[in-house]
């Protein structure tokens, strides 16, 4: 029942103010109360919504959930988030990433 297109307009408006500037293209999923925000806050950005469109923001976060997933036996979601916190900046420094690595090495 929230959905509705006044949380989008809500939702947009304040994307676009921490934003700074207007995007060139908007992706999101099926939610037809988008489109309708959309055109009302932003008119001139073009807009698709697609099922697989939108998959390069699901997938950015596999890293950290596969890590979640074989760090099981924490005592508490927070345990376990503070732990991934360090690790992930911890990592980064000795863990290259894959765009620097070598298919030879």
């Amino acid at each position: 029942t929230r959905r509705n297109t006044k949380a989008a307009k809500r939702l947009l408006t304040r994307l676009l103010k921490k934003q700074g500037l207007a995007p060139k293209r908007m992706i999101t999923d099926k939610l037809r109360s988008y489109g309708a925000a959309k055109r009302q806050v932003m008119p001139q950005i073009e807009h698709r919504s697609h099922k697989g469109l939108n998959n390069r923001a699901e997938n950015s976060h596999v890293p950290l959930r596969k890590r979640e997933r074989s760090m099981q036996g924490f005592r508490s979601p927070g345990s376990l988030q503070h732990f991934i916190s360090i690790f992930s900046a911890f990592r980064n420094l000795f863990v290259p990433p894959r765009s620097q690595r070598s298919a030879l090495g």
